[in-house]
């Protein structure tokens, strides 16, 4: 049987980083493919604590969330105002493309499209989704129904292990499941707060291959409101999600995927007031000064070493002691990786990358 079914992982998620240069309708290509969710951030530079925009094309382009704020949703036609065959085009605003400023836009492809009507518990109520069975990853907008036990089916074909809802409409944090910490609790995308539990998120149930269970709380199933659904599956040699725990060294632990990284996003679930942080391998330094982002926070790039990891062939290794990344005696580091495996299809190790 092969090690994996994904050859080439920038088929399905890929890093694009650019200039702003305050332009309205710049393309952003080189994506290598047309992105179905895109996540941009101003790193560096004059506007440098610009929120983050994630857009996605089942809102379609112009409608945009930020990840570090519990805002409803929100349209503006000069963000991102199209997902393109090689990448997307921005406007000229400053979350996305203001002169003298750096950007970094985190790209997914979804690709194939559908709609149905949501099952379970409660009155069936219409979804729209767009799915890719082969990374392990889909989008669904969803109608809530108000009753515990209604099921979100995902379309993926494997159990999601990371879920991130956000209702569209109010102010609601976003809600994030992770397999690891139980279908009991939740932790918040836009914040820096640990985990939380009650039934009325996830009602108790842990996701499946086809559904996402969800209670009956307003932040995630409130009657007649709209809500973005993102899932993500693991798939051998291309997605991992998995927990570690910290030592409070710099020699810290060694957290094995079985590809080399392009992407880490780690959210420790148990210590209050930690950040969220997300590292790639195409922003500079990522051995061992690493640049890092809070999704939770609009605050620049930090460049220095502290929460740093190294990314390698098979995995990732942290390399401070600092809390948000390698708490000592920390239990509840939660990590989502994507990356490249070593070995394709055909069992066939690849040449110098």
């Amino acid at each position: 049987m092969a090690y994996t079914t994904i050859n080439k992982s920038t088929d399905h998620f890929n890093t694009k980083l650019y200039s702003g240069n305050g332009s309205a309708g710049t393309a952003q290509t080189g994506v290598g493919f047309q992105p179905d969710l895109t996540w941009i951030k101003a790193r560096t530079g004059t506007q440098e604590t610009q929120s983050y925009i994630l857009s996605d094309s089942i809102r379609g382009a112009g409608k945009y969330l930020f990840t570090d704020s519990n805002d409803a949703e929100s349209t503006d036609t000069n963000r991102l105002t199209s997902f393109d065959s090689d990448g997307f085009t921005v406007g000229s605003n400053n979350a996305v493309n203001a002169s003298s400023t750096t950007y970094v836009g985190w790209n997914w492809k979804a690709g194939t499209t559908g709609s149905g009507t949501s099952t379970g518990s409660g009155t069936g109520k219409s979804y729209n989704y767009t799915v890719n069975t082969t990374s392990g990853f889909s989008i669904v907008k969803y109608t809530g129904n108000g009753t515990a036990g209604h099921t979100i089916p995902h379309h993926i074909g494997a159990k999601p292990e990371w879920v991130i809802i956000k209702q569209l409409g109010g102010t609601y944090d976003f809600r994030v499941y992770f397999d690891k910490e139980g279908a009991s609790k939740i932790v918040r995308l836009n914040t820096s707060g640990n985990a939380s539990s009650g039934s009325d998120y996830w009602n108790d149930t842990a996701t499946s291959s086809t559904v996402v269970t969800l209670g009956n709380g307003a932040g995630v199933n409130g009657n007649d409101e709209d809500y973005i659904m993102y899932a993500f599956a693991p798939k051998e040699g291309y997605c991992k999600m998995g927990k570690y725990n910290g030592n409070g060294n710099i020699n810290g632990p060694f957290v094995y995927t079985g590809f080399k990284p392009s992407l880490v996003i780690i959210k420790d679930a148990d210590n209050n007031g930690e950040n969220w942080f997300i590292f790639d391998s195409k922003r500079p330094g990522y051995n061992f000064n690493a640049n890092l982002l809070n999704p939770n926070d609009s605050a620049s790039e930090t460049t220095s070493g502290a929460n740093g990891i190294d990314i390698l062939s098979n995995g990732f290794k942290c390399r401070e002691d600092n809390n948000g990344t390698n708490r000592s005696g920390g239990e509840g580091f939660n990590y989502l990786a994507i990356g490249q495996s070593l070995v394709g299809s055909n069992n066939v190790p690849c040449t110098a990358r």
